[in-house]
């Protein structure tokens, strides 16, 4: 039921899209893609992505004239879609930051200031610390 109810959402954020301007384009689902990302916009990004799935249930469906003017867009998007990849990338590390500092207040990580050579990462020096319970 779920499911069906996020289909739907998607197909209507679609429907609404292409109202506001016909077809959407690709460079501005992009665009706006990027901007949720960067403001957090968790609802955004889902309608996104479900309007992204809708468009690619689609393709099978579109004629040749259709998929070259896609190709086209795709094309021109190129270079949104690398910064689209690069505030992903960012956001990750973020994330990854924070969980850690989670763990680390949790006290469930410990920073291990033995030798490591050069190709170590500051991240790999912490690890999960050993239960003291005695009962693992």
């Amino acid at each position: 039921m779920r499911d069906a109810l996020r289909i739907a959402k998607g197909e209507s954020t679609l429907l609404e899209m292409r109202e506001r301007g016909g077809q959407p384009k690709l460079k501005n689902l992009v665009v706006e893609a990027s901007r949720a990302l960067a403001r957090l916009d968790a609802d955004r990004l889902e309608e996104l992505a479900l309007c992204c799935q809708a468009l690619n249930r689609d393709l099978p469906t579109r004629d040749q004239s259709a998929c070259a003017a896609l190709a086209i867009e795709a094309r021109e998007a190129a270079g949104d879609m690398a910064v689209f990849a690069r505030v992903l990338e960012a956001t990750r590390a973020n994330l990854n930051v924070l969980n850690r500092l989670r763990e680390l207040r949790m006290g469930r990580l410990e920073y291990s200031a033995g030798r490591f050579d050069s190709g170590t990462s500051q991240a790999q020096r912490w690890s999960l610390k050993e239960s003291t319970h005695g009962d693992n």
